[in-house]
């Protein structure tokens, strides 16, 4: 194995086994494209700045207005959702989250168990190396592999003390392998739920119905909020046009014209009978109208301090990403456009989709450069929400997994684990992280044992395959996007409206809903 190449990170895959790419899914899981989309037009002003930064105020009856107009910087408040959607079916369990029997992710899995997930005998969780050290690392409280490529990005790009106001969750399920037809992605749930922006309910790096590779569950979808396609900073600094007066007049200059356009018109609209019934709702609306766009210019005004690319804590010298990193790689460049928007409130939640993780491809260098790079924008958003002091969930979830046959990769980057051999969604799980700036998120339970199965939602048999019967999440995808929606809501504190906002939903009795439940509520 020593011998063979590993596909670089950008390299398309060709599986023999594999029918050749013919379609956008295709495409995307192979690498045969990077989740790039169609550019749509864009304004000549860039946009949003920190909503909780201090602009060119407006006068206090204005400020009022907002309220009544339903202008909101922070959006619906609820916490912001980000998910990543790793097109071709990556590995989760094991090699990355450690995934365990009904004890939890530290009741151990047999050594072929764990061979299985990558990990050949003397890389298993349930030994410990030379030095006496153990392959268990809990930096972000939720139990990753001491190795894992994806545990090692995350923490590149996170601080400690925002890693220790971390904690997650892990879900052992099956999905369909290579194929958009899981309905895997849970945004239009998560916005079922509450999450709203204040432009936009939600985005999406794919033009794609959910946003993301993978569908969304038929029953949920909402033509209303469908996602606007975010996969670079022009998609965002394209979202709001201003108007030329900003380029003519400073921002506060701005800003008092179209107050004035709104008093000017709020007089006139006293003295004006429209002669129908809903005269007062008509005056509102136009009213409101003119509110807006002073909103607009107030927030939106500043056409060089709003681009992500111009964030100094996304780029630059004290900046998540270097400048090399960040204009040299696409899939950064989406996750600053997504975080910038959902972090700072102007969409409820995201899906980040990354391409190229159809990787059983005989070596098992090429997967693991992979999920270095996917770890590395997961923790640029943890990091993005800790400076910008908001709480943040972050769901990862793939189309299917793979598995090993044993075989050692001993290449420099293949680190002497397994190779991946194949398609299995048998192995599959996904995961979820919560940062809160108040500190790191309290699993629910009052005794440690009651803890590690809250925090391990379903389990594993001991030979590395899903245990089906594990949670209603197990062996159906619908149910896995329910039990996320409900982790979502209980951080709220809100999961005792669950049922009545998702009557149809799979989960069981109320007892069984507090079982497939991570966290206590932090906001």
């Amino acid at each position: 194995m020593s011998k063979k190449k590993h596909f670089e990170l950008d390299q398309p895959l060709r599986h023999p086994d594999h029918h050749r790419p013919v379609s956008r899914r295709d495409f995307l899981g192979q690498g045969f494209r990077a989740g790039i989309a169609t550019v749509l037009g864009g304004s000549v002003f860039s946009l949003f700045a920190n909503p909780r930064t201090a602009h060119a105020a407006l006068s206090p009856d204005l400020e009022a207005m907002r309220t009544l107009c339903g202008v909101s910087a922070n959006g619906a408040g609820k916490i912001p959702f980000i998910c990543f959607d790793l097109a071709g079916g990556a590995n989760i369990a094991g090699s990355n989250v450690l995934v365990g029997k009904q004890g939890g992710q530290l009741d151990f899995l047999s050594t072929s168990g764990y061979s299985k997930q990558g990990l050949p005998g003397d890389m298993a969780p349930s030994v410990t190396d030379a030095a006496g050290n153990s392959f268990i690392n809990t930096d972000l409280g939720l139990a990753f592999h001491s190795d894992s490529q994806m545990l090692r990005g995350i923490l590149e790009k996170v601080a400690p003390g925002t890693a220790g106001a971390i904690n997650g969750a892990v879900i052992p399920a099956r999905s369909e392998n290579d194929t958009g037809n899981n309905p895997h992605n849970p945004m239009y749930g998560i916005n079922r739920a509450g999450a709203n922006g204040s432009l936009l309910a939600l985005i999406g790096s794919q033009t794609s119905e959910s946003g993301g590779n993978s569908m969304a569950p038929m029953d949920l979808i909402n033509p209303e909020v469908r996602p606007t396609k975010i996969d670079r900073p022009s998609d965002v600094t394209g979202l709001v046009d201003v108007g030329d007066l900003v380029g003519l007049l400073s921002q506060e200059d701005t800003v008092a014209v179209m107050e004035s356009m709104y008093r000017i018109s709020n007089a006139k609209l006293g003295k004006v009978n429209t002669r129908v019934s809903n005269d007062a709702v008509i005056k509102d609306l136009v009213k409101c109208g003119y509110m807006k766009s002073a909103d607009l210019a107030d927030r939106f005004g500043n056409p060089s301090a709003l681009d992500p690319a111009l964030d100094p804590d996304i780029v630059g010298p004290g900046g998540i990403f270097s400048s090399d990193e960040f204009f040299g790689d696409r899939e950064f460049q989406k996750t600053a456009s997504t975080m910038k928007l959902v972090v700072n409130g102007y969409a409820g939640a995201g899906t980040i989709t990354m391409g190229g993780y159809d990787y059983h491809t005989g070596d098992r260098a090429t997967g693991e450069i992979r999920d270095l790079r996917a770890g590395r924008c997961i923790g640029a958003c943890l990091e993005y929400a800790a400076r910008v002091g908001q709480p943040l969930m972050i769901y990862v979830f793939s189309d299917g997994s793979v598995f090993s046959n044993g075989m050692v990769d001993d290449s420099a980057q293949g680190r002497g684990k397994g190779v991946w051999t194949g398609d299995n969604q048998q192995t599959a799980a996904s995961y979820f992280l919560v940062y809160n700036p108040a500190g790191r998120p309290q699993l629910l339970g009052g005794t440690t044992d009651e803890q590690v199965r809250h925090q391990q939602i379903g389990y594993m048999r001991a030979s590395g395959d899903v245990e089906t019967a594990g949670s209603p999440a197990a062996n159906n995808v619908n149910q896995l996007v329910q039990t996320v929606v409900l982790n979502y809501m209980a951080l709220h504190g809100e999961q005792g409206s669950f049922a009545s906002l998702f009557p149809n939903h799979g989960l069981g009795n109320a007892s069984l809903m507090d079982s497939l439940t991570a966290f206590a509520p932090i906001r």
